[in-house]
Formats: structure tokens, sequence, C-alpha cells
């Protein structure tokens, strides 16, 4: 399960319309604007394709800021659903000023936190466990993408556990060069992993991968999160024989959006983008229970 409470990224997430209405002309009445088109979830698949029922609850969450999620009572819904692990992204907290109410919940007593070196409050994230782990590590032993504080990965006794916040292209894409590297070393970390054990990989991963999977593709396509090269990452992973467990399960489910820019009123237009995801390895698919991204707007 992810959830999602970002900030816009780019003026133009929305495909481009400004917010402006055309003036109306003299004497013709106005078209009404249609009813936008929403997403449920759709109800928890407690049981696997081979027929396994569900024995481990992982839910994967971008907070835009561990602080003032907290303070909108994020971990009311965590108590909710208590997951066995809680998964989270662009904490943009340093270790040394996180909230008590979530340092202290006896419900994860195995906490682990990762954060940029050289800007506080920036990127970040955190994993939350019941169980402890084998062991956790953080980064991809790379030291240009460690320091920005992007990865925690534990180890279980049956598979690994990433998760991670993708570095986004930027506006203008200034920093597309630079993810185009990030895929290539992150795709390299993930099949090393997978050779030991299959991996789940959850987090914001900053691409909508097919045209599916946001609102306005054609006004995108120059976008960060829609470039050819940040889908071809994805798909290069998927290659490799990673699945997209959402649309593994939903195969052709449209309008289901894990972010929204706070722009233009594009959370209630349900114009958005699919940019969250859990990844499973090809030996982790028959037992694969649920997977949906509901957003969840801050």
């Amino acid at each position: 399960m992810s959830k999602r409470a970002k900030k816009n990224e780019q003026a133009s997430a929305d495909g481009g319309d400004n917010g402006t209405e055309p003036a109306a002309k003299k004497g013709k009445k106005t078209k009404e604007p249609e009813a936008p088109v929403l997403y449920e979830d759709p109800p928890d698949k407690l049981t696997s394709k081979d027929g396994r029922a569900a024995n481990m609850k992982i839910t994967s969450w971008n907070v835009d800021g561990l602080r003032a999620w907290v303070k909108k009572k994020g971990l009311d819904w965590v108590r909710q659903e208590a997951p066995d692990v809680l998964c989270l992204q662009e904490t943009k907290c340093a270790e040394k000023a996180l909230p008590a109410e979530i340092t202290s919940m006896p419900e994860y007593p195995h906490k682990y936190w990762a954060g940029s070196e050289d800007k506080e409050g920036y990127s970040g994230v955190a994993m939350l466990c019941k169980t402890e782990p084998i062991k956790v590590t953080y980064g991809i032993g790379k030291e240009e993408h460690d320091k920005e504080g992007r990865v925690i990965t534990a180890e279980f006794p049956s598979f690994f556990l990433v998760t991670s916040y993708v570095p986004n292209a930027g506006r203008g894409l200034v920093r597309l060069d630079y993810r185009k590297t990030w895929d290539v070393d992150f795709r390299a970390y993930l099949s090393d992993l997978d050779k030991r054990k299959p991996l789940v990989l959850c987090g914001d991963l900053n691409v909508a991968h097919q045209e599916i999977d946001l609102k306005n593709p054609k006004g995108n396509r120059k976008n960060a999160g829609f470039t050819p090269e940040e889908r071809e990452g994805f798909s290069q992973l998927l290659a490799d024989g990673f699945t997209d467990s959402f649309r593994e399960l939903y195969p052709e489910q449209t309008n289901a959006y894990t972010f929204w820019t706070y722009m233009m009123n594009s959370r209630s237009k349900n114009v958005g983008w699919r940019l969250d995801y859990f990844v499973l390895s090809a030996a982790l698919v028959p037992g694969e229970r649920s997977a949906y991204e509901p957003g969840f707007g801050s």
C-alpha cells in the first residue's frame, strides 16, 4: 500500500493548464465542466493467486515532511492500519529533530532513518518495523548517491525490503543526467540483491511509467517524471525481471494516481500521476495479495 502527501515539483505537472477559463462569448452558455473521474481503492486481497493467506503488511508513504505529517495526525492512520513495516519517504528531517510522537512509538520498536548529509530538510527515508530485521543497510554503496539519504534496505529471513526516494529530474530537467546515472546504479544494486534473495522495493520512484499512469501524458513528455529517459529506466528495471505489482493486479486500471500538484485544484479534479510503487522480484509475484496506491493529500 502506498500513500503520498507531496508538494508540487514542477509547475506543469497537470499537463499545462494555467488554471484560467476562457471568457464566455455573449449570448452563449458556458459549458459545464465534466465531473472528475475518481478512483476508489479495491478491497484488500487477503489471499494470493496460489491460495496462501497474507502474513505480512507493508505500507509506503511519501509524507513530504515528517514533522508536518505527524502534526496532521498521520500516525493515527498508521495505528489504524497497523502495518508490520512502515516505509516513509521525503521525511525532510534530521534524526536529531525527529518528533517524539514517532520515535517513541511502542508499536515499532525497530526504527531506521536516513537523511541528507549536505542539506538538512532535504530528501530522507525511514523504515519502522515491528520485527527486527536480520540486517539494515543505508544507501547503495556509491557516495554520490548515498549522501542524499535516499535508500534503506532491510534483510528479512526470506526477502529484502528496500525503500527509496528516487531523485527527481528537476524543473527544466536540470538533474536528468544525474537521474539516468542513478537509474543504472540503482538497478545494478537491486539486481545484486535479487541474486541473494528476492526483494520488495517500495517508495516514491518519481516516474509515471506509461500513459495510463498520469492524467495528461501529451503535455508532460518533456517534464520531470515522464521523460523518455526516465520511463526507459523503469522499463529496464522490469526487463531485469522485476514486476510493477499494481499493474500486475490491475493492468487496465485508469485514474489511479498517487501525486497531485497543489495547483489548480488538481486533487479534487483527480489530475494526477502514479509515481509511487511496490516492485517485486519475480519469485514473490505468486504470493502477492494487495497492491494499491490511493495517495493522500496533505
